[in-house]
C-alpha cells in the first residue's frame, strides 16, 4: 500500500476540503427550499413595492423571532413564584451582563407586535386581501391577533409589580363580565378567586409553553397559505400579465434589509428605554386609577359609558362581522386596490374623521351631562344604560354606512370600507383616551 505524501505545516493549514463546495451547495439547497416553502418561486414586481405592503407582515414576523430569542433568555433567570419572580426581575435589570437589554427588547418588542399586527390586518382589509378564495387565512390573521394580544396579556403578569398586579385584576374582572362564561374563564385562568400563586403559575405556563406552539402552528399555517394562493393580493388587471421576478434574491434581499432595520431600531431604543418595573405588587393596595392592560383600556373605556352586557354585545358583534366578511363582501373584482376605489377613499375618510370628531364629544357629553339612569329612574339598569347606548350605536353605525352610499354613491364594498374605519378609529380614540385622559377614580383629565 502507498502512503500519502505528508504535506507541510503551510500546505495543511492552507488545504481546503474537496468536500467543501459540495456541502455549501447543499446547504443553500435547503435554505433555498425553506425559503420556498413561504414564498412563491417568483413574485410580481409591483408587490416589491413596500407603499404596498409596508412590510407588516415581515416586521410581525421579525418580531415574533425576537421575542422566541429574548424570551427564552430570560427563562434562564426569571423565577415564576410570586416570592422570586419580583426579585428575579431586578436582580435581571442589575446583576446579569446585558439582561436590561435583553428585557427591553423583549418588551418592547411585544408592545410593538400589537401594533403591527393590528396594522396588518387593517392593511389586508383595505386592500381586499380576504377576497378570491383568501377567506381561510383572514380568519387565521384575526386569530394570530388574538393570540398576540394573549401573548401581551399573559406576560404582562409575570414582572409581579404593582403595574401588572392590578391590570391584570382588572383585565380578568372584565372578562368575568361575559355572559354565561366569563366568571368560568376568569377562575380558570386565575386558578382562584382572586390573582396569586396559581395566576402566575398558569400565565408562565401559557406564556411559555402553550401559546408559543398555538402561535408557531397558525403562523406557519399563515405563511403557507400565503404561498398556496399565489402570494399577495393584488389588482386584477395586473393578474397574467404583470412582470414577475425571481423571489430570490429580490423579495428575500428586502425582507432581510427590513428585518435587520427593525431588529437595530429595537435594540437601540431598548439601550435607550429600559423597561418599566413599578414596585413590587401589594395586593391590599390599589392604584388611582386602576387600569387594565394598555391594550385593553379601550374596552374598559368602552365600559365606562355602557351596561356590561350591552358592550360585550357590541363587541361581539363586530368581531362576528369581520369573521363573516369574506362572504359579506363579495365585490372580488377590486381585490389588491387600496380602498376599493376613490369613492371607497372617501368613504374611509368620512369613517376616520366621524370617529375623530363624535367619540371625544360624547365621551365627554357622557362624562358632563348624559346620565341615562337617572332620566329614566322607573327603567332597569339594562335597559336604560344598556339597551339604549347599544340601540344608539348601532343606529350609529348604521348612518356610518348609509350616508356614503347616499352622498358618494358608493356601492356596498366601498360603504364598508367607510365603515371599518369608522370601527378601528374608533377603537383607537377609546384606548387613547383611556391610556391618557383618564386620571384618579377614572374622571377625564388633561395629561399636562
Amino acid at each position: 500500500m502507498r502512503s500519502l505524501p505528508l504535506r507541510s505545516w503551510k500546505e495543511r493549514l492552507l488545504y481546503t476540503p474537496q468536500a467543501e463546495p459540495e456541502t455549501r451547495s447543499r446547504i443553500r439547497a435547503v435554505t433555498d427550499s425553506l425559503i420556498l416553502h413561504v414564498h412563491p418561486a417568483k413574485v410580481p414586481v409591483s408587490a416589491l413595492r413596500f407603499t404596498y405592503t409596508w412590510a407588516l407582515g415581515g416586521i410581525s414576523a421579525t418580531l415574533a423571532l425576537l421575542l422566541l430569542v429574548t424570551g427564552v433568555l430570560l427563562m434562564f433567570r426569571y423565577e415564576p413564584t410570586i416570592e422570586r419572580a419580583y426579585t428575579s426581575i431586578q436582580q435581571l435589570e442589575t446583576q446579569v451582563v446585558f439582561g436590561s437589554l435583553v428585557r427591553a427588547i423583549h418588551h418592547w418588542s411585544a408592545n410593538l407586535l400589537v401594533l403591527t399586527t393590528f396594522l396588518h390586518l387593517l392593511r389586508v382589509f383595505l386592500t381586499g386581501g380576504y377576497k378570491k378564495g383568501r377567506a381561510v387565512n383572514w380568519l387565521i390573521g384575526i386569530g394570530l391577533m388574538l393570540l398576540v394580544l394573549l401573548f401581551n396579556f399573559t406576560g404582562y403578569l409575570l414582572p409581579w409589580d404593582q403595574l401588572a398586579y392590578w391590570a391584570i385584576t382588572v383585565s380578568t374582572s372584565l372578562i368575568s363580565y361575559v355572559p354565561v362564561i366569563g366568571p368560568t374563564i376568569s377562575r380558570v385562568a386565575l386558578a382562584g378567586p382572586e390573582v396569586g400563586q396559581g395566576a402566575l403559575s398558569n400565565f408562565y405556563a401559557l406564556h411559555v409553553a402553550v401559546l408559543p406552539v398555538m402561535t408557531t402552528a397558525a403562523l406557519g399555517y399563515h405563511f403557507w397559505r400565503v404561498r398556496k394562493d399565489g402570494g399577495i393580493s393584488r389588482p386584477e388587471r395586473e393578474e397574467g400579465r404583470a412582470e414577475r421576478v425571481t423571489t430570490m434574491p429580490h423579495l428575500v434581499r428586502r425582507e432581510l434589509a427590513v428585518a435587520a432595520a427593525v431588529i437595530a431600531a429595537i435594540v437601540i431604543w431598548g439601550m435607550l428605554q429600559p423597561a418599566p418595573l413599578a414596585e413590587l405588587a401589594n395586593p391590599t393596595r390599589s392604584p388611582n386609577p386602576a387600569k387594565a392592560a394598555w391594550f385593553f383600556v379601550g374596552l374598559q373605556e368602552l365600559l365606562l359609558h355602557m351596561d356590561t352586557l350591552a358592550a360585550m354585545a357590541l363587541i361581539v358583534l363586530v368581531l362576528g362581522g369581520m369573521v363573516i366578511l369574506p362572504r359579506w363582501d363579495r365585490h372580488e373584482e377590486n381585490i389588491g386596490i387600496y380602498f376599493r376605489s376613490p369613492a371607497g377613499r372617501r368613504s374611509a375618510l368620512l369613517g376616520a374623521l366621524l370617529s375623530i370628531d363624535l367619540v371625544p364629544l360624547l365621551v365627554f357629553a357622557d362624562e358632563a351631562w348624559i346620565d341615562l339612569p337617572a332620566m329614566f329612574p322607573a327603567w332597569p339598569t339594562l335597559v336604560s344604560n344598556g339597551l339604549i347606548p347599544l340601540a344608539g350605536a348601532l343606529i350609529g353605525l348604521a348612518a356610518v354606512y348609509a350616508i356614503p352610499r347616499k352622498v358618494f354613491k358608493a356601492n356596498h364594498s366601498e360603504a364598508l370600507v367607510g365603515l371599518f374605519s369608522f370601527l378601528m378609529a374608533s377603537l383607537v380614540v377609546l384606548t387613547i383616551i383611556g391610556n391618557i385622559f383618564r386620571g384618579p377614580n377614572m374622571a377625564l383629565v388633561l395629561p399636562f
